[in-house]
């Protein structure tokens, strides 16, 4: 009988508070099991990166990159992070100078290519010799890939692609999957096959494992705040597994690691500096209310439309009087979300138009989405007017008064598509999103306009 062990991590978000406690637990764990002649992975399913930290935005995730590569990782899936918060030519690059494996079965260039940096499955071998086949899979996010100029196959599809080039030449598959619990139940339900399934996306936990037919499910939640070991029990001449079993470990319970303060602290910093480049001279504060205004208005320009919409809680503070960079731009405004284009007919946009006027968006609690602060906010627009004669609401779009029946360009967070917010935008039919322009990078433009 033969003891493997895989340590697992998913949807870090560039998390580092907690990175120094993983890699050493794993360093220790790795240590220990090689000394006592078993085979050792690590694995992170994706999402590592997260572009709300100064770190990874200043490297465009290089940094993430590298990290991985530090502690010997074997190999990485990635996830949408990785997928569609960076430009193309940043994922096409991020991955240059390691030496682990990066697992991915169902991305694609536009023409039908693989890149040279991925790969659909890998065959490692354990110390006796036990084949264990691992295969990649992200979420298919397939419009904002394309979009970007990727294409992506169906992960489903991709799967059942590898498991077949697979067949009799591994004695253990794994999957590496970003692409949500309820996928991966329902790959452990098809595919008995497969032995074990570590999941990611969804910040799911199981703490024990979840048995699924043949497969055992490992998922350790976010940020960092668990971290996962899956121990396989193999009989080396049977070529059998004799047992499986799956568990996490809470990071807050973890001793603390060597300089984990000043670690965290000096990541943070340097990122700062990395951002510290000037946007705009202020003359004066402005508020978030102000900022978040301005934002509207240049987004309406930016994108076209008739008219624009977002909530305030996009911006998280204000921006004091004097120097401005691109650092300050990102701890106020953190989130990947891009701009958006809607066409709603004018009844669709008046029920939006009125919708928005409820004062329960202010203190909504929003996870999730692209989002990275915590409350919505108070809901603005520009190109629109509002007339009022008793409880008569007229609005009008431009000089012309709103037609139910006309068509109208509407400008929006993205996260209102994904979110069912205005059910009139999450319906509706045509949408172009704009990528990979975050709205801190069109903020950053319309504040060097001011500047002109």
């Amino acid at each position: 009988m033969e003891n493997i062990h895989i340590y697992h991590t998913n949807d870090l978000h560039s998390h580092f508070e907690n990175w120094p406690r993983i890699t050493e637990l794993f360093q220790k764990r790795k240590k220990w099991h090689t000394e006592a002649g078993d085979t050792v992975f690590l694995f992170d399913i994706g999402d590592h990166l997260d572009l709300s930290h100064p770190y990874t935005e200043a490297t465009q995730g290089r940094a993430n990159a590298e990290l991985l590569e530090k502690e010997r990782f074997d190999a990485v899936t990635i996830g949408n992070n990785e997928g569609i918060t960076l430009p193309f030519h940043s994922l096409d690059q991020l991955y240059n100078n390691v030496s682990y494996d990066v697992i991915v079965a169902n991305l694609f260039y536009e023409n039908g290519k693989r890149p040279d940096w991925c790969i659909p499955h890998k065959i490692y071998e354990t110390n006796k010799g036990t084949r264990i086949g691992v295969i990649g899979l992200t979420a298919y996010f397939h419009t904002l890939y394309e979009l970007l100029g990727w294409k992506l196959s169906l992960p489903i599809q991709a799967l059942e692609e590898q498991l077949v080039l697979l067949k009799d030449k591994t004695d253990i598959i794994i999957v590496l999957s970003h692409l949500g619990i309820n996928d991966d139940e329902q790959m452990a339900e098809n595919y008995p096959e497969i032995d074990i399934i570590l999941g990611a996306h969804t910040h799911h936990i199981f703490h024990q494992g979840k048995l699924i037919n043949n497969s055992l499910l490992g998922a350790a939640g976010k940020y960092g705040q668990f971290a996962g070991h899956i121990e396989i029990k193999f009989d080396s001449a049977a070529k059998k597994v004799l047992a499986k079993q799956a568990e996490v470990y809470d990071t807050n319970k973890l001793p603390p690691a060597e300089n984990e303060e000043q670690y965290i602290e000096n990541l943070y910093l340097e990122g700062k500096k990395a951002l510290s480049e000037e946007v705009i001279s202020l003359p004066k504060l402005l508020t978030k209310q102000e900022t978040a205004g301005l934002l509207c208005e240049a987004v309406l320009a930016w994108c076209s439309a008739d008219v624009s919409i977002l909530n305030e809680g996009l911006i998280l503070d204000d921006l004091n009087i004097g120097s401005v960079s691109y650092f300050d731009l990102l701890s106020i405004c953190p989130h990947p979300i891009n701009p958006c284009n809607v066409i709603l007919t004018g009844a669709e946009l008046k029920e939006v138009l009125t919708d928005m006027k409820q004062p329960s968006w202010e203190t909504l609690h929003v996870k999730g989405l692209g989002f990275r602060g915590t409350l919505m906010g108070r809901m603005i627009s520009r190109g629109v007017r509002t007339e009022t004669n008793g409880e008569i609401i007229t609005y009008w779009i431009g000089n012309k008064e709103l037609d139910p029946k006309a068509k109208y360009t509407v400008a929006i967070p993205d996260m209102f598509t994904f979110g069912d917010f205005f059910p009139s935008i999450y319906r509706a039919s045509e949408k172009h999103y704009f990528l990979p322009e975050f709205m801190r990078n069109i903020l950053a433009e319309a504040l060097q306009r001011m500047a002109v």
